[in-house]
């Protein structure tokens, strides 16, 4: 059983916040060199999002220390979407509702995202969608969830 334990732990250390455990939010600097490759889609993805859905807050936030600092893209004082660097990539983690989940199921989205969301746990806050960002295929993705969130 230990050495279950072990590896179960050694397959989500990589998940882990690349800033986990960090009192200060990141610089720039230690963004980039945390993001590797992946910093221009963070900076692609920032940037469409705040153009075409009309985001105007960015800013870093963090529930607690031990699980890491994210970036936080609010409209309206409205949670949109949290971008969490990890070693080499970043999450995007929605809360989404009932009515936005529905639409993601009718939209366009693939198949393999509408599982995942199908998939994912239901909280009272909404239903918390977690998508990997490591291909400008995946920004397409964040940005269509993203508009359905503020849609619904």
């Amino acid at each position: 059983m230990t050495s279950q334990v072990k590896l179960k732990k050694q397959n989500t250390a990589p998940r882990q916040n690349a800033f986990a455990g960090q009192k200060r939010c990141p610089t720039d600097k230690e963004l980039a060199a945390a993001l590797g490759p992946t910093r221009a889609l963070w900076n692609q993805l920032i940037s469409q999002i705040k153009q075409e859905l009309n985001i105007d807050t960015a800013d870093w936030h963090t529930g607690s220390v031990k699980l890491g600092w994210s970036m936080r893209l609010q409209l309206k004082k409205r949670n949109i979407v949290y971008l969490g660097p990890r070693p080499g990539w970043f999450v995007a983690a929605f809360a989404l509702g009932d009515k936005a989940v529905a639409a993601a199921r009718k939209s366009a989205l693939p198949p393999d995202v509408v599982k995942t969301i199908d998939n994912s746990r239901r909280y009272a806050e909404g239903t918390a969608v977690r998508i990997d960002v490591k291909t400008a295929k995946d920004l397409e993705v964040v940005k269509t969830l993203a508009k359905i969130k503020i849609e619904n």
